[in-house]
């Protein structure tokens, strides 16, 4: 009774006691001598040695690690350099740690911060044993870097704001930016209900790259704006489509960089024995993989959601256009024609500027599906969930900035198309087994593989490319 008592004598009067005495359990003297043991006797409660601040309001640990075993191999036209095999294959036994804090402040603001492996953006993977020490088991690339820090602000229902390295904030796919991918920069999203529909309109500030940090003259710096409205209609009460047309303009590319070919012309081609990717050589501009020269993109994507019987659906794609294509098609071929790097083309190439996806998922109700969202991708997980995903996919070589593009499907290259394929299941809350597999091939055969990807760095064109990944990721 004095343990029950414990925590309830901070008021003079105690409900429990004074209903023992109302019984004839207790007699008013035994109470008042227990309220008085019990306040005698109190231990408070130890104050956390981890002092938060004022400031926040939640705290909270979010992330994932993940295993995977990874195959991938790719055709080349000839022999590539110091091989006689006209295949490239790489095998490898790889693991991944993502790991932040997030949560919300006082006043409208939120908070992230989130620490992973590699400092590659398109991919926080690490091999095992492919460090560069000879001792078994060393850890010279075994690092941690930041991934996302960032603060929010959501003054209205109708408004909120970001500034850092973000989680994507906009509503896009694969096929234009890799899912690993944080932004840097700010970001502005307005949203609106109307009925059984709820609009909104993102902008985006993304500083794509500092050329000259010691100057300055702001237009030295890279800055990539997009600008996207879109609607989600609730069309009953298991379906709904969601679209979201949205246009990318670069701005203040600034002056040549030669260390990294952003700020030199596209090219796309390799080497004129068409055996090195140039990305191996970033200062020969005749070659250049990287350059971000004459896009201005209009991206559609869209998806409809719909239950089938105790299941979910999704139908989904993705559109892309670029403007100025034609325009990155002739200054290609004036740069590369000068050292032959379009053997037997006669001409640019034009007309190649159009990027689309179409694909299906089924799985499990009730969980969050999204173009980078869903089983398959970790963001959720609820024991003995399940989900498969497939989408077809085209990109011509003059379509979109090949420094965004997912980088396993396929390998982050124009001028490729093919086919995705993944199954994920939940072996517990936390627990996800996943396989996955994508094939693609080449669109024109007058056309290099464009892109720059240091998972299979050394081949221009590819062809026959195939990937599969076998997961294991834990979730927290």
């Amino acid at each position: 009774m004095a343990a029950v008592t414990n925590g309830l004598c901070a008021d003079a009067s105690d409900p429990l006691l004074d209903m023992l005495i109302k019984k004839g359990i207790l007699t008013e003297q035994e109470a008042t001598d227990i309220k008085t043991e019990a306040e005698t006797n109190t231990v408070p409660i130890s104050a956390s040695k981890w002092k938060l601040s004022d400031s926040i309001k939640s705290i909270g640990l979010f992330g994932d690690v993940r295993f995977r075993y990874e195959y991938r191999g790719a055709d080349n036209p000839t022999a590539y350099a110091q091989s006689e095999s006209d295949t490239y294959r790489r095998e490898r036994w790889r693991y991944a740690l993502r790991a932040g804090i997030r949560g919300d402040l006082f006043d409208d603001f939120n908070y992230g911060v989130r620490i992973e492996t590699s400092s590659n953006p398109r991919s926080p993977w690490v091999t095992f044993g492919d460090d560069t020490s000879p001792t078994p088991t060393s850890k010279t690339s075994d690092t941690l870097y930041i991934g996302q820090i960032y603060l929010g602000w959501h003054p209205t229902d109708w408004y909120e704001m970001t500034l850092g390295r973000m989680p994507m904030p906009l509503y896009t796919t694969p096929m234009v930016w890799d899912s690993d991918i944080n932004p840097e920069g700010a970001f502005e999203k307005f949203k609106l209900s109307v009925g059984d529909a709820d609009l909104f309109a993102d902008f985006g500030q993304f500083i794509y790259q500092d050329t000259n940090p010691d100057t300055a003259i702001p237009s030295s710096d890279t800055f990539l704006l997009t600008f996207q409205v879109g609607t989600t209609i609730k069309l009953d009460k298991y379906s709904s489509f969601k679209i979201a047309p949205m246009v990318y303009v670069y701005s203040g590319r600034g002056s040549t960089n030669l260390a990294n070919g952003v700020n030199e012309p596209f090219v796309g081609q390799g080497v004129p024995n068409g055996l090195l990717n140039a990305g191996s050589n970033p200062n020969d501009a005749a070659h250049n993989e990287n350059g971000i020269n004459d896009l201005l993109i209009v991206e559609v994507p869209a998806e409809y959601n719909l239950k089938l019987g105790a299941y979910h659906a999704r139908l989904f794609g993705d559109f892309a256009y670029n403007v100025n294509g034609d325009t990155r098609a002739r200054t290609a071929y004036a740069v590369g024609s000068v050292v032959g790097a379009f053997p037997g083309v006669a001409g640019a190439v034009t007309g190649q500027n159009t990027a689309y996806q179409v694909g299906i998922g089924f799985g499990s109700e009730g969980l969050a599906y999204g173009p980078t969202q869903g089983l398959v991708y970790g963001t959720t997980s609820k024991k003995h969930t399940w989900e498969g995903r497939f989408y077809w996919q085209h990109v011509e070589q003059y379509a979109l900035d090949v420094n965004l593009m997912d980088s396993d499907f396929f390998e982050g290259r124009a001028n490729l198309e093919g086919f995705y394929s993944a199954f994920a299941y939940s072996f517990t809350d936390a627990v996800i087994g996943t396989v996955r597999y994508g094939h693609a091939n080449v669109i024109n055969n007058n056309l290099g593989t464009g892109g720059n990807n240091l998972d299979l760095p050394l081949l221009n064109p590819i062809k026959n490319y195939n990937v599969v990944q076998l997961d294991l990721t834990w979730r927290f």
